[in-house]
């Protein structure tokens, strides 16, 4: 079989490895840890040995690991009332009714729970590696799973009011029953209590570690809203995106459990670059499903980046083989039949097969960042969790 990416695609990462400087993380200084790139140097290095080498293949890059635990059977009393709880905080924090109400819409428990389940399971693991018999999960360590459920909410809250979203989870969306203002407001809201359990943590560095996730969800909204003119730029662009609106909540979450259990510099730094490959994989998947999946299996629109103007994964691949679509991405896909087209020619390229490609990759570092810490049914559910997020449908 041929070499899935072109000699375009490969000159092209290339390019992007050496220019490299996307967005970076600022870490405590110290042997170990240091500033690291956080989306084109890992995934390129890859394409770029795989291409050169003839490896890059139309076959998966390995197997992931078999089922052995259900990650959420495991961690199912962490986890039963953690919606709940999330309700809680929510209402005691005000005595506005309708507030409230516009505030725990989404947190009903029909959501997938995915970024407190890995927190917890990282916490977990990251306790069984230090402490063994002495393991229980940390009551701070619970709050900051909690925490990330209500960021990732809020900025779903703030993309439907963006979007013009009509359908999420199953069920019309927030700005479709209430007024935009709202609506919004009550994003701010939630992102305030969120604020005010992070104090409660009384850790400094953990404030600066989840502080930086909505710093890096604006900027990725603020990216999303612009386009780049060439490939590399193109490519750099939607990966640094990518991580400051999905990977950077993942990776931080579970870097502030490792850093609640005391982990030293090296291992909340796994902890950190698990949570990101989790993130990139879990967003390139998304990418995908929004052109293979049906409208009921996703519980929103299907196709809804093409609408919205927006080029991810499959549609940056398939350029490589229909350059038409390069003045449809930078026109945003707004003449008649664009995002028809576009759909068309993603499904006659092998773009959906090189997204899969790309994020199989990143599950399997995660894989190998979790088989570094002690053996634990928490450290199994961390590789299984990788299994999940590439074979999920929704």
């Amino acid at each position: 079989m041929a070499c899935i990416g072109s000699g375009r695609l490969c000159a092209r990462v290339e390019k992007l490895y050496q220019l490299g400087q996307v967005a970076q993380i600022r870490r405590k200084t110290s042997n170990y840890a240091r500033i690291k790139e956080i989306g084109i140097q890992p995934l390129t290095r890859t394409l770029v040995q795989s291409c050169q080498d003839g490896s890059m293949r139309t076959h998966q890059p390995g197997p992931l690991p078999e089922r052995q635990v259900d990650p959420y059977h495991l961690l199912e009393d962490d986890l039963k009332d953690i919606y709940k709880d999330i309700r809680q905080e929510l209402r005691k924090n005000t005595n506005i009714p309708e507030l409230r109400t516009i505030a725990t819409y989404y947190f009903d428990g029909q959501g997938k729970a995915l970024r407190p389940m890995v927190a917890i399971l990282m916490a977990r693991a990251i306790n069984c590696h230090m402490y063994k018999e002495k393991s229980g999960l940390l009551t701070s360590q619970r709050q900051v799973a909690m925490i990330s459920e209500m960021i990732h909410s809020a900025s779903l809250i703030h993309d439907d009011v963006i979007d013009q979203s009509d359908i999420r989870r199953g069920k019309p969306s927030v700005n479709v029953l209430w007024n935009h203002k709202k609506v919004a407001m009550a994003g701010d809201f939630i992102l305030a209590v969120a604020s005010m359990m992070i104090a409660r943590l009384r850790n400094d560095d953990v404030t600066m570690t989840l502080s930086q996730v909505v710093t890096d969800l604006v900027q990725g909204e603020f990216m999303q809203l612009g386009s780049k003119e060439t490939e590399n730029e193109r490519f750099a662009h939607y990966l640094t995106k990518t991580y400051r609106k999905t990977a950077s909540l993942i990776a931080n979450s579970v870097k502030a459990t490792a850093m609640l259990a005391g982990a030293d510099d090296a291992l909340t730094e796994v902890a950190f670059q698990y949570g990101r490959n989790v993130g990139l994989a879990f967003q390139l998947v998304d990418d995908l499903l929004d052109f293979v999946s049906s409208s009921a299996a996703m519980g929103k629109p299907t196709a809804a980046d093409l609408k919205l103007g927006l080029a991810t994964a499959p549609v940056l691949f398939a350029c490589e083989r229909f350059p038409e679509l390069n003045p449809m991405i930078m026109r945003r896909f707004q003449e008649p039949n664009d995002v028809e087209r576009a759909f068309e020619l993603v499904h006659k390229s092998r773009g959906l097969e090189q997204t899969q490609f790309l994020a199989r990759k990143h599950c399997l570092e995660a894989v190998r960042l979790a088989s570094s810490l002690a053996e634990s049914p928490y450290q199994k559910g961390l590789q299984v969790v990788s299994d999940l997020v590439i074979n999920r449908m929704k």
